[in-house]
């Protein structure tokens, strides 16, 4: 039987600026190459695996059109529940959307992301340990194999050996919707602020289902560039 993929994304949001103690906040300020760097840089914190925290994590099963979304909203109802477009929403708080993540993504044997091993895993890794949660699976295994985790961008890159194109991009060339229309990444940090988690969700759900799409499209290619021998 060929193997199951599922298709993820994440969204994320930075920990309080006033939340890290000064020694902290002077640690992550001297990553910053000038001062105009430094002005931004606690508002950019979502894009800092050791400083992010989750909002969303959208799946999306490849070749049907089904999928679901976890949202961090304490104030949620925390089972699934009906969403749109076949689609279904979980709503917890980070720590909930985290443990309900491992419970299925266990049941599929291909992590199918894009950027997955720059951000999205050690993120999900990284905040379930914070939260003293096991992971169900290695999301970070051999990177030369595309059987337990197909990041895309490795794929499209052939492991880094052209520089990387943006996910927009690849979706434009390979005729699939365009999953940056409406919310953009950089305003899912004030969506989360104002409680607005419809947004999120179907933003969060956007990226996955393309992503999704994309995978099957370059099924051909990941089949040629998958090393032989390996289970």
């Amino acid at each position: 039987m060929p193997p199951e993929p599922i298709a993820i994304d994440i969204e994320t949001t930075g920990q309080p600026w006033d939340g890290f103690v000064p020694e902290m906040q002077e640690y992550l300020l001297s990553r910053a190459r000038d001062d105009e760097e430094r002005a931004a840089f606690p508002g950019q914190l979502a894009l800092y695996p050791g400083a992010a925290k989750i909002v969303a994590i959208g799946m999306w099963r490849p070749g049907e059109q089904s999928g679901g979304v976890l949202v961090n909203n304490s104030a949620g109802a925390r089972e699934w529940q009906e969403f749109h477009d076949g689609a279904t929403v979980y709503h917890g708080s980070e720590e909930e959307i985290l443990a309900e993540f491992w419970r299925l993504v266990q049941e599929f044997s291909t992590l199918v992301t894009y950027n997955g091993r720059g951000f999205d895993c050690p993120i999900l890794m990284l905040r379930s340990a914070v939260h003293r949660i096991r992971p169900s699976r290695n999301l970070m295994p051999y990177r030369y194999s595309f059987r337990e985790h197909c990041d895309l961008m490795e794929v499209l890159s052939f492991h880094r050996a052209i520089q990387p194109y943006s996910f927009q991009f690849w979706c434009h060339q390979f005729g699939i919707d365009d999953p940056k229309e409406g919310l953009t990444g950089s305003a899912v940090p004030k969506a989360y602020a104002a409680g607005d988690w419809d947004a999120i969700a179907r933003y969060c759900l956007q990226d996955a289902r393309a992503t999704a799409e994309l995978y099957e499209r370059l099924l051909p290619l990941i089949a040629t560039l998958e090393p032989q021998g390996r289970g």
